[in-house]
């Protein structure tokens, strides 16, 4: 049976075309769709502590970034010290965390839709410098937990997280027995421990030195034309149905 090019038939592959899922468009500069984002990164000059290395171009508010050094802030009411006192080394390194999550508008080639409740896109696979994973859980190994993933299964009838019923404190060693179990998992995945060092420009830094420029506005440029490059192919549905378009017009 042969296929005859019919406005009909344009009109149902365009549609389809237009319905398929299509890759977030903007990867460089942006921030997400989440509870204390900024619509769009700006200098924020007066960014406290930690998060004072975005004040040149940040996603998140002065107010924020207060919060962030709270023990249990205002933001979600999360507890670190839902064990026992978490060590201070420790507890630094959830703070720039959190700054990372909140100010950088370098995020964007992993970002994903979500449908939760205090967010529409989160963070999934963020490649963290090997560096940077390590010292979190060698500061980390210490201290006490009862969880290995802190997204979810708390007990929040207090308000704020508590331990599970029959969810055991351990050291983080115990629930997280190597960097990588730390980083990968503690947020659903939210980053994914790379192979690449520190300086590479293909990995995610938590840390680095304001004064010598943001060295993660380079990783995210690379990663956005990798993924910008693989778009292409993701697209032929509608150049498909342009061309069709196109042979109907001539018939």
């Amino acid at each position: 049976m042969a296929w005859k090019i019919t406005p009909l038939l344009c009109l149902l592959v365009c549609v389809a075309a237009g319905g398929a899922a299509q890759p977030r468009t903007q990867l460089l500069n942006v921030c997400m769709n989440a509870r204390y984002h900024k619509e769009k990164p700006g200098p924020e000059d007066k960014l406290h502590g930690q998060c004072s290395l975005w004040k040149k171009k940040a996603c998140c508010f002065v107010n924020t970034s207060i919060e962030a050094h709270k023990d249990i802030s205002s933001l979600y009411s999360f507890d670190w010290d839902h064990c026992s006192k978490m060590e201070p080394a420790c507890k630094r390194h959830f703070i720039q965390d959190t700054c990372l999550y909140e100010c950088s508008p370098n995020l964007g080639p992993w970002i994903q839709e979500v449908n939760q409740s205090w967010r529409k896109e989160r963070i999934l696979n963020v490649p963290l410098c090997k560096e940077d994973c390590q010292s979190w859980w060698e500061d980390c190994r210490t201290s006490y937990t009862c969880k290995s993933n802190w997204h979810r299964g708390w007990n929040w009838t207090s308000g704020y997280n508590q331990c599970p019923v029959k969810a055991a404190c351990h050291r983080f060693d115990f629930y997280f027995p190597t960097p990588a179990a730390l980083c990968n998992e503690i947020w659903s995945h939210s980053y994914k421990v790379s192979n690449y060092s520190r300086g590479s420009g293909r990995c995610i830094q938590m840390w680095f030195d304001p004064f010598q420029g943001n060295p993660n506005e380079q990783v995210a440029r690379f990663y956005a034309e990798s993924m910008n490059g693989a778009g292409l192919h993701e697209a032929w549905p509608l150049h498909f149905c342009l061309l069709l378009v196109l042979l109907w017009l001539l018939s």
